[in-house]
Order: structure tokens, then C-alpha cells, then sequence
């Protein structure tokens, strides 16, 4: 990615204050780990507060999913096929994250946030599935959680060289994924003992 380009992006959206940073994750041009941890990097010259930054992040975070979910609730899949492209969302992204949403269910919402691939587009088949909004709302805030923290963190650690967060932060989310893999395997397995029992 052109960082130059990035950074007159970022530049401009963060000169919004705190509406810039939830602006710059709702329309997903750059990745929001470069976001968060150049939010980060704002916090640590004084220029935003870190509960500002915290704020912004999971609420834009969180809107961008909402607007993929009701895309995906009002347009399915059709939709997607043709205009995914425009929105960064290929085929691919799409495929997998429709295997992973109906072999697992609702958790994947949460965990799915933390696995490259298929974490872009894990709220379109919530959408098409008509998941309810409050319970999709419920885990996608969740998951904003963690996330947003971990890079806004890294930002302020990593000061003028937030920008080398798409090589440091792949240390962080490989572990991420990892522990989101072993989350949706317990679950599973307790919600097959649960039905078990139920039968």
C-alpha cells in the first residue's frame, strides 16, 4: 500500500477529530489496523484522548459491519456478485465467509472479526440469513472491543512508526486467530453436548 497516499488520507480524516476516525473505519478504504494505529499514534502526541479514540473506533468500527449486513439483508447475494468488487469484496472473501457462517452459526460474528479473509465479510451472510439485528449489533460490538484497543495500543507504542503495523501487527493477529479458531471449536462442542441432551 502507497503510504504516502495513506498518510494524506489519514491526515485529513484525523484533522475531523473523532468523527474522522469512525469515518475512516465506516468506509474502509485503508484497513482499520492502520487506522486504529494511527489513532493511536494521535493519542501519544497529545493531540486525541485515548477514551475519544477508543470511542470513535469501535462506533465506526461497528457501523461499517451494520451497513454490510443491511446490504446484505436487502440486497443478498445477487448484490454482492456484481458490486462486491466496488466495495473491496471479492468473490473469495464472500464464498469463505458464507462456509464459515453456516458451519458454525452465530458465534462466528465474534470470532470471525479476528480471521484474515474471512473477518471483511462475515456480516453479509448474517444479513441474507435475516440474523436479528440486536443479537448481530450484540457480538459485532463485542468484538470491536479487543480489536480496537489491541491496535490502538500498538499505535501509541510504536509512535512516528504506527505505520509498520501491517508487519508487526500480523504477530498479533496470528495469535488472535488462534484463540477465535479454539473459541468457536468449544462452543461447538458444548452447544453438541447441549442439543444432545435436549434430544
Amino acid at each position: 500500500m502507497n503510504h504516502e497516499w495513506v498518510l494524506q488520507i489519514l491526515t485529513f480524516l484525523t484533522d475531523l477529530g473523532y468523527a474522522g476516525i469512525s469515518l475512516a473505519l465506516m468506509i474502509e478504504v485503508i484497513p482499520s489496523e492502520l487506522v486504529l494505529s494511527y489513532a493511536g499514534f494521535m493519542v501519544s502526541t497529545g493531540k486525541l484522548t485515548f477514551i475519544g479514540a477508543f470511542l470513535s473506533g469501535i462506533i465506526g468500527g461497528t457501523i461499517a459491519q451494520l451497513f454490510l449486513y443491511w446490504l446484505g439483508y436487502y440486497g443478498g447475494r445477487p448484490f454482492f456478485e456484481k458490486y462486491g468488487k466496488y466495495l473491496l469484496i471479492h468473490p473469495r472473501h464472500l464464498h469463505a465467509s458464507e462456509k464459515w457462517f453456516d458451519k458454525h452459526g452465530t458465534i462466528v460474528i465474534f470470532t470471525a472479526r479476528f480471521i484474515p479473509l474471512v473477518r471483511h465479510a462475515i456480516s453479509i451472510p448474517a444479513g441474507i440469513s435475516r440474523m436479528p439485528l440486536s443479537t448481530f449489533s450484540l457480538f459485532t460490538f463485542a468484538a470491536m472491543l479487543p480489536w480496537t484497543l489491541l491496535f490502538i495500543v500498538i499505535g501509541m507504542e510504536l509512535g512516528t512508526h504506527w505505520e509498520h503495523i501491517e508487519v508487526i501487527g500480523v504477530r498479533y493477529i496470528k495469535p488472535l486467530s488462534l484463540i477465535a479458531l479454539f473459541t468457536t471449536i468449544i462452543y461447538l462442542f458444548f452447544s453438541m453436548i447441549r442439543n444432545k441432551r435436549t434430544d
